[in-house]
């Protein structure tokens, strides 16, 4: 989409992710959240992206639609010696925005950024099995499937397995 900006948040925005992740949680069954089920509060997500600033290994690209946010995509990778080079990709597109290529240009960004912070060389991600397009989406990046976890998640009294994946840069 032409008119798709895409950027890091700022501290202003705290309020609109917020309102966004709970938003969409009810859009679909495929976050590991549902509706108003996001685990941060608007202080805490400022905390969140001050936390950003400077950081090597973590990283939120949000694209906007004006000022409405159309989708956010992160990589969150812990500091400990031993597996900073492994970041965990987190993607969510807002239900009227799929299909229009704003979460393959996320995808995108995240890998060059990635590649070129000097630390991460693994990039990890897990998905609901069923969630078709996303999978897709993934192996066209490169990623490969490395296990299922089977009956990972329920809902509604339903059983889902959840496929891990990853790929190295």
């Amino acid at each position: 989409m032409e008119n798709i900006i895409y950027r890091n948040p700022s501290v202003e925005d705290a309020q609109k992710i917020v309102d966004f992740y709970n938003f969409v949680g009810g859009e679909t069954s495929y976050l590991s959240f549902e509706k108003d089920e996001y685990p941060l509060d608007v202080e805490a997500q400022v905390a969140s992206i001050k936390s950003l600033e400077g950081n090597q290994t973590n990283i939120m690209i949000m694209a906007m639609d004006g000022e409405e946010i159309a989708g956010i995509a992160t990589i969150n990778s812990s500091h400990k010696i031993k597996s900073r080079h492994e970041g965990e990709l987190g993607i969510v597109v807002a239900k009227k925005y799929q299909g229009k290529g704003i979460g393959t240009e996320l995808i995108k960004r995240l890998i060059e950024w990635a590649r070129g912070n000097g630390v991460t060389t693994r990039i990890k991600l897990d998905t609901r099995a069923d969630n078709t397009n996303a999978v897709s989406l993934y192996l066209k990046f490169g990623f490969q499937f490395e296990g299922c976890l089977k009956n990972s998640t329920l809902l509604n009294g339903k059983y889902y397995d959840l496929y891990v994946m990853g790929m190295m840069l």
